[in-house]
């Protein structure tokens, strides 16, 4: 009964309740998981919010994992446990053909959150003969679609079917409360039933364990201490729930779905098969006055392979842009078998008001954009990158170049990367390491001991010469430090002897006023970047 205070101003004074079914997917985090081929339910799963278990697999909960327990707590009682973290957007997304398939059958089915919704009974009941035919059609609905965990209760009011519906089990997952009997069902239940921590927590320390305790109560009292609040609390626990059933408006239909019969081979047939689809997808988010950000294309094999990936625009997709990524897609992860179907969505979108172009255009920016998106959609996905910075210890490593339109990897960046340099980089980094000789006063290569000490202070830094006619480098004169810092150590995979790394950094700056990075591995140099 999340959002007690939000509903309590909706309340219609002097009104009962009403008749109400409740569906009810137990544990849908993790059922939404698996729809979309992240987990298997038979893995122990938990879904974490705020560092506590909000939702977890039966695995999970054999092992001793319950909802509300502490990530360290829930990790101790299962070691195995695989960890997730809340995704409300993911919830809500595999969700909603759910709902959409119970409004086919009973219309004016409220949302009260994902995997949980209400309607009112009485439509349903007249038309499958009765309260109890109109809960097995719903559940039965949604076990055409794969879910076959679903539970149903049917009582005076949502909040009392909500808890008939969660006092099912496998075994029996349909409850229903008679006409008038909704106090006597929700007498022995724990005051937490309110999902309100704040007021359990008050009523604890006042004495009050159960809603039957909290019904018995006069209703002054707890207006006087919780103002309307505690009328609507008082109402909730007496099985007096006049709260109606808030039916859902649907939300356009903004995705589409073409289906190739026979199944296409070639790519271009594909994209071409999209092009209508595309277009009133675009003109569908027009006509809201939307515009779509981030793309999600699914493609599906003949054989059932599935292909879905998120694609992202600088702006925003037209048609033209939403054609090539299904076209990309299938060259980057093409499926096994012929392609059956394409199914093309809008993962984030924005208002168009936003996209709207100035009325002198948009300067050199908009016209780079332009330039670009041209190049990119004749050369594919990678054809045209920018460069950016990512993460990593070495700096070859952290150039990283994205393809035009794609969000820099920000959270490689952000890890920790102990061993790492900070602040200014160098600003030439070369792209294989560059040999150098780093020698002391008596002319002898200077090194780093097992303690991380260097055997002698560095005198003169010798570079490579330029190559001559058959390939080799040419000496050079060596180059006096002027100063130098150091050593840093950078170790990486100490686990992992095949793949173990040990080496030591130094910044150095010679008498021609150049400054270097260098690395010296296993007592060889070698020169990472120079400061210009």
């Amino acid at each position: 009964m999340a959002g007690v205070t939000a509903r309590a101003a909706t309340v219609a004074p002097g009104t009962g309740p009403v008749r109400s079914l409740v569906v009810w997917v137990p544990d849908w985090p993790v059922v939404a998981l698996a729809r979309e081929g992240a987990a298997e339910v038979g893995q122990p799963i938990a879904v974490f919010a705020k560092g506590m278990v909000a939702a977890c697999s039966p695995a999970a909960r054999a092992d001793g994992v319950r909802r509300g327990q502490r990530r360290r707590d829930a990790q101790a009682r299962c070691p195995q446990l695989v960890v997730v973290d809340a995704d409300e957007t993911r919830d809500h997304r595999t969700f909603a053909p759910l709902i959409a398939k119970l409004e086919e059958i009973a219309p004016g089915v409220q949302l009260r959150e994902p995997g949980l919704c209400a309607l009112r009974v009485r439509g349903p009941a007249r038309f499958y003969g009765g309260e109890a035919g109109a809960a097995t059609a719903l559940t039965g609905a949604l076990a055409e679609l794969g879910v076959h965990d679903v539970r149903a209760g049917v009582a005076d009011g949502p909040f009392t079917a909500e808890q008939a519906a969660r006092s099912t089990g496998p075994d029996a997952p349909l409850r229903m409360v008679p006409p008038g009997g909704a106090a006597a069902f929700l007498s022995p239940l724990p005051v937490t039933a309110l999902e309100d921590e704040a007021i359990a927590s008050l009523f604890a320390r006042l004495g009050i364990h159960t809603l039957g305790q909290l019904a018995a109560l006069p209703t002054e009292r707890l207006v006087e201490r919780l103002g309307p609040r505690g009328a609507r609390l008082h109402a909730l626990a007496s099985g007096r729930d006049s709260q109606p059933v808030q039916p859902r408006k649907p939300p356009p239909e903004l995705h589409r779905e073409v289906t190739f019969e026979p199944p296409l081979e070639i790519a271009d047939q594909v994209a071409f098969g999209v092009r209508v689809a595309a277009e009133e997808f675009i003109a569908a988010l027009g006509a809201v006055d939307l515009v779509c950000t981030e793309l999600r294309v699914a493609l599906t094999g003949d054989r059932g392979e599935h292909s879905e990936r998120v694609w992202l625009h600088p702006g925003a997709f037209d048609a033209a842009a939403v054609v090539d990524r299904v076209r990309w897609q299938l060259a980057e992860r093409g499926l096994r078998s012929p392609v059956a179907a394409v199914r093309i969505e809008p993962e984030t979108v924005d208002e168009a008001s936003h996209h709207v172009k100035g009325l002198f255009g948009s300067g050199p920016e908009e016209r780079v954009h332009s330039a670009l998106s041209r190049v990119q959609a004749m050369l594919g996905h990678r054809g045209v990158v920018t460069p950016q910075v990512g993460g990593g210890r070495w700096l070859n490593e952290r150039q990283v170049l994205v393809p035009w339109g794609d969000r820099a990897a920000v959270a490689e960046r952000a890890r920790p990367w102990p061993g790492s340099l900070p602040d200014p980089l160098p600003a030439t980094v070369f792209p294989e390491p560059v040999p150098v000789a780093v020698t002391d006063a008596d002319g002898d290569m200077v090194a780093v001991d097992g303690r991380g000490e260097l055997t002698a202070d560095p005198v003169a830094l010798t570079l490579p010469g330029a190559p001559d006619a058959s390939g080799s480098p040419r000496p050079r004169h060596p180059r006096r430090i002027e100063t130098w810092a150091g050593p840093w150590p950078v170790m990486e995979r100490g686990w992992d002897a095949a793949r173990a790394r040990r080496a030591h950094r130094f910044q150095v700056v010679d008498d021609a006023q150049t400054a270097w990075l260098l690395v010296c591995e296993e007592g060889v140099w070698h020169a990472e970047g120079r400061y210009d």
